[in-house]
């Protein structure tokens, strides 16, 4: 694939994936060579998390559609093979994390991704894109399991920093775009519609009211965590790759 011709994002916008999509791929071993060695690399590459994370939900009945799509992520790596995240010795050690789902995404079995990022100033240092477990009744419910996942990592980042001897420059700032997930992180009253998230919230309140994170609404726009939670149109993918602190490689 490293003639191929490159793309512009690592997953159409207007691909939907199923279990059942397509024919059966004849030989499942290429596939799930390919995707195992994506997942290492979405150690270092936020922008393909999403992708990867999709395509490895197919590992044990690979389709061919969901082997073109895997191709399709080789060739936006083809065209992108100088990307990656340059951190400064000059940037802040501030803490903040921005965290998304998509509600339902999953087409067959209605589930939804859970995706955050977090930084340590202007870079990030901690990402996941995930299938949550279980089927969430509303947007909020998917939204707050993805903050409880970001504040556990935050409180780990937050741990490391302090036993490698950093102090944190302010208090670690959480971003969502579902302001009912905000009211719910501060409000001392438990909606009853909600019980069933009860460890989920209560966990998230504690860190609140303790005063070790604050939680604030962003507009979607400025979601940056949009981008590992669907796939999205090109105007909209590179806008945000941007934002989340991928550039070029200097040459060396």
């Amino acid at each position: 694939m490293a003639d191929a011709k490159p793309v512009a994002t690592p997953m159409s916008s207007g691909q939907i994936l199923t279990l059942s999509s397509n024919d059966i791929l004849p030989d499942s071993s290429v596939y799930r060579a390919t995707v195992g060695s994506l997942q290492y690399l979405t150690l270092t590459r936020p922008d393909i998390a999403f992708a990867v994370n999709r395509l490895s939900q197919y590992m044990h009945q690979p389709r061919t559609l969901h082997w073109e799509a895997v191709k399709r992520v080789l060739r936006y790596l083809a065209g992108t093979a100088n990307i990656g995240i340059l951190f400064s010795s000059k940037s802040p050690l501030n803490l903040h994390a921005y965290s998304d789902a998509d509600w339902a995404g999953n087409r067959d079995d209605y589930t939804s991704t859970g995706a955050y990022i977090a930084y340590l100033g202007h870079k990030p240092v901690s990402w996941s894109s995930k299938k949550q477990t279980g089927v969430a009744r509303s947007s909020t419910e998917a939204e707050y399991r993805a903050l409880t996942a970001v504040v556990a990592e935050v409180k780990w980042l937050h741990s490391l920093m302090t036993e490698l001897g950093l102090k944190s420059t302010a208090v670690p700032v959480l971003y969502c775009d579902n302001i009912e997930e905000t009211y719910m992180s501060a409000n001392p009253v438990f909606h009853s519609r909600m019980k069933h998230l009860a460890l989920d919230y209560h966990f998230v309140r504690e860190q609140v009211q303790g005063k070790t994170l604050r939680v604030a609404h962003i507009s979607s726009a400025d979601q940056l965590a949009d981008a590992l939670t669907k796939p999205l149109p090109h105007a909209r993918f590179l806008d945000l790759s941007a934002k989340i602190g991928l550039c070029r490689r200097r040459p060396s």
